[in-house]
């Protein structure tokens, strides 16, 4: 299983960007896809999570600025990053937490993976 994530760049402050996250590989099933950045200096943080029942959720610093969706025919998660901030430059990681299949014994196991990043600058 490997997340593919693109979409980054550098865009001006109040301009726009959309990442995009593909899962190739088999899974039994997707729980959810997230988007994570880290700017500098600091933690890892989540911006925002879709599972696949119920509602999305956001980071404080993006509600209403960013959206994400997800596309499961492609197992492709979207971030739609609008009215962009300089303290929105990070780099951004996808994640996804889905459940592996072992048919031959009939278990389900929950495991966790990370894209590679893409940076995402936003300057003037």
């Amino acid at each position: 299983v490997q997340l593919q994530a693109s979409g980054g760049g550098l865009a001006q402050p109040g301009g726009s960007r959309r990442l995009s996250c593909a899962l190739s590989g088999t899974v039994f099933s997707i729980n959810s896809m997230s988007w994570y950045r880290q700017a500098p200096g600091n933690q890892r943080e989540l911006v925002a999570t879709i599972p696949s029942g119920g509602s999305t959720n956001y980071a404080d610093s993006v509600k209403g600025r960013f959206t994400i969706s997800r596309d499961n025919a492609k197992n492709t998660v979207y971030l739609q990053m609008n009215s962009l901030e300089p303290e929105d430059t990070a780099v951004y990681y996808c994640h996804a937490n889905v459940d592996l299949m072992t048919w031959a014994t009939m278990t389900l196991e929950r495991k966790e993976y990370w894209g590679q990043g893409t940076q995402v600058t936003v300057s003037s």
